[in-house]
């Protein structure tokens, strides 16, 4: 598997994107009779976490790799617009493209109740009846719980509700075999009530709003952020083997890898990546 991080930045970045990325499977198997088979996607490779605050998500798929017609499964996060606005595109894009004949099969998005309705509404409302007229029918708003499971890329994938002190946002801990997982804990804290979805974590995936040396700057406490230092420390504590910090400012990119590698290195015994937008890493 192939994580692709299409942006790393916060909320308000002008010299990266958001943070959203792309998890892409290159062998997936049928699981027609596995515990989870009623949600395989057969054939799906690509799932796309978020998507950013504006259009600018189509030319990152678009620099990845990725055709519009290639992806069938999104996971969104929470509201916030910086995660939100980008699939409203995507979902103008698709139905779009579904009356065109250009896409094939059903796109699937998966996401708490808040967001899945708060999609619909805005969908219903900016879009043309042409185009939503594919809402439910081939493109599925699915609403997803606290502790659910479901099968994505082959993958047995459990959400939970990483009780944002902000607006409500779940995380994600997926299997990647019987003894390896990857959890992605949102762009808060991973707080204490997780814990057991990233404990022993191979990758970790979790936010680093600024350096420790700059939280005077960023104030990263107020805004519900952490530093690299504390990410680094919790990894450590839960005994995660690769942790890899996004959704940072943005003030420094040209030494961001540099720096927040070196300052969170004394705390993180395992490997630490800083990635640039566009990046992949193999998982």
């Amino acid at each position: 598997m192939k994580l692709t991080m299409l942006g790393t930045g916060n909320a308000t970045v002008t010299k990266c994107y958001n943070t959203c990325f792309l998890l892409t499977e290159e062998n997936i198997e049928s699981t027609e009779n596995a515990e989870y088979a009623e949600n395989d996607n057969v054939g799906s490779r690509t799932l796309l976490v978020d998507g950013g605050g504006g259009n600018e998500i189509l030319s990152r798929l678009e620099k990845a790799g990725v055709q519009l017609s290639d992806l069938h499964d999104i996971f969104v996060t929470h509201k916030h617009i910086d995660h939100l606005l980008g699939i409203i595109w995507l979902i103008r894009m698709v139905c779009q493209q579904m009356g065109q004949g250009k896409y094939q099969g059903e796109l699937r998005i998966y996401a708490h109740e808040e967001v899945t309705a708060l999609l619909r509404q805005m969908a219903d409302q900016l879009l043309t009846k042409k185009q939503t007229k594919y809402i439910g029918d081939r493109l599925h708003l699915i609403t997803v719980e606290d502790g659910e499971e479901k099968n994505l890329l082959g993958h047995k994938v459990t959400f939970f509700d990483i009780h944002s002190t902000k607006a409500k946002q779940f995380g994600f801990t997926m299997e990647l075999d019987e003894c390896e997982k990857l959890t992605c804990c949102g762009d808060e804290p991973c707080s204490e009530s997780c814990y057991e979805y990233a404990r022993g974590s191979k990758w970790l995936l979790h936010e680093a709003f600024c350096l420790d040396e700059q939280k005077d700057i960023f104030h990263p406490y107020e805004k519900h952020h952490s530093t690299v230092k504390d990410a680094c420390r919790l990894a450590e504590e839960l005994g995660v083997q690769n942790l890899v910090l996004y959704h940072t400012e943005d003030k420094d990119m040209l030494h961001r890898k540099e720096r927040y590698t070196r300052e969170g290195q004394p705390f993180f015994t395992g490997n630490l990546y800083v990635p640039e937008d566009m990046e992949s890493l193999v998982l």
